[in-house]
């Protein structure tokens, strides 16, 4: 069987009953962490100009957990938006899951008005379709220049929709293809509205290709592994797996993936760096006039990624190490309050920025594809010494590095404070935690309603 049928088989055969604990468990995470950065993200001027210009009528789908409906194409396009406009919403497969599979499914899950059971296995379908894909090519897709959020995410999308309307199995081949063919993202926009737009018009198009297929439209049931088809256009080398059987159902890819849920909202090629950096300052507090030069040992590859080396707005922040060492020593973190544009062009930051050299190397950890085995911070100050800080093979959040549940519920917590959520972070973290005893319109209910 080809891997488009494969994959759709795959879909359309997964129940709820057939999901591990731990599946189930790593899906209700991505819920909890995406939901709390897309309210965090619902001011942005990113989810106003697309609200504004989408200008959606009315539909059953909420709008960042507020009071505003509209169609479920469009809210998953703008939640999506809002999920990844801060660049605080979780990681694995070489891109941001859930910031696509949970918008799709909430807005066709109020849509079709689907139970929790059936969202949380509408996740692990989408997870599964697009670690399905990943695993297929070792090459770096951003050094080519794609996102891969934008590439996976909309076949991961279009199987997690493909599920929750329960198509048949070529429905569901038929929509992945469609899903494979509105993929894109290009990293040469990063660091501005464009990457968040990416991870919103995947979940748009994951569910206008399950319902496209559910209506008969048609598509190449071998859109994937064909010659001219998904993994050959998108790979780096052109040396893609485009033969071997699938894996989808047969090992569990979230279990062995599974998820990172991200301490700080700044690029992912950052974290280590700055656990590194926070640790040498607690340990040894540094002022910013007593800094001569910061050296951080990286991959090369993270340093493609990190493309801004004098931002001087929050977001372009996002990608530049600079700003986020600088941020460490001069605030003691790198959070929310300091991803704003009058904190990145503080004079005291914008110098220290300056001081900060980028070591790279071609050495990669076998497991953690594009990074360097661990990466370091060292500190030279005025005085002539230099303080060195451990090596961080594994960020803070990662998967064998794990936030507790405080940390994740503080995290969500100060999210919704940040985005001035109309339901109170308790009373939403609870339903979300018992979400696959309650349906999707009791989720995003009102507080007091549901």
């Amino acid at each position: 069987m080809t891997l488009t049928k494969a994959l759709g088989q795959f879909v359309a055969d997964l129940s709820p009953n057939r999901l591990p604990e731990d599946a189930a468990r790593i899906a209700r995470m991505g819920f909890i962490d995406c939901i709390g950065t897309m309210i965090a993200g619902r001011q942005e001027d990113s989810v106003r100009i697309m609200t504004e210009t989408l200008a959606p009528g009315d539909g059953p789908a909420t709008l960042t957990f507020g009071d505003r409906k509209a169609p479920a194409p469009e809210a998953a396009w703008i939640n999506g938006t809002a999920a990844h406009a801060l660049d605080y919403d979780d990681v694995a497969l070489r891109g941001h899951p859930s910031t696509v599979l949970v918008p799709a499914i909430l807005a066709e899950a109020e849509h079709l008005n689907a139970s929790g059971a059936d969202m949380i296995t509408a996740y692990v379908a989408g997870y599964e379709a697009w670690a399905e894909c990943f695993r297929r090519d070792s090459g770096l897709l951003h050094q080519k220049g794609w996102h891969p959020t934008g590439l996976y995410g909309a076949v991961g999308a279009a199987a997690a929709c493909a599920k929750l309307r329960k198509l048949d199995a070529e429905k569901a081949a038929i929509a992945i293809a469609l899903g494979a063919s509105q993929a894109a993202g290009l990293m040469s926009n990063f660091g501005t509205m464009t990457k968040p737009f990416h991870a919103g018009k995947s979940a748009h198009a994951g569910i206008m290709a399950a319902r496209l297929a559910e209506a008969g439209f048609t598509a190449n049931t071998d859109a994937l592994e064909h010659p001219q088809g998904f993994l050959h256009a998108i790979s780096p080398s052109g040396e893609e797996d485009r033969t071997s059987d699938c894996k989808a159902g047969v090992e569990w890819a979230i279990l062995k993936q599974g998820l990172g849920i991200k301490k700080y909202p700044t690029c992912y090629c950052t974290h280590r760096a700055i656990d590194g950096m926070l640790d040498l300052v607690a340990g040894s507090p540094i002022k910013a006039d007593q800094v001569d030069k910061i050296t951080v040992n990286i991959s090369d590859y993270f340093a493609t990624v990190l493309r801004n080396h004098q931002p001087d707005t929050g977001l372009a922040a996002k990608f530049s190490m600079e700003f986020c060492m600088a941020s460490g020593i001069v605030a003691g973190r790198v959070g929310l309050r300091e991803l704003t544009d009058d904190f990145v062009r503080r004079p005291d930051i914008q110098a220290l920025m300056r001081k900060v050299e980028i070591v790279t190397s071609t050495e990669y950890d076998s497991e953690l594809p594009g990074a360097a085995p661990a990466d370091k911070v060292s500190v030279r100050l005025t005085d002539g010494r230099t303080i060195e800080g451990e090596p961080v093979k594994r960020a803070t959040g990662h998967p064998t590095r794990p936030l507790s549940d405080q940390q994740l519920y503080d995290k969500f917590a100060d999210c919704l404070d940040a985005g001035q959520s109309p339901i109170p972070a308790e009373v939403l973290y609870r339903r979300l935690s018992t979400i696959q005893s309650i349906g999707a319109r009791a989720l995003t209910a009102p507080a007091g309603h549901a």
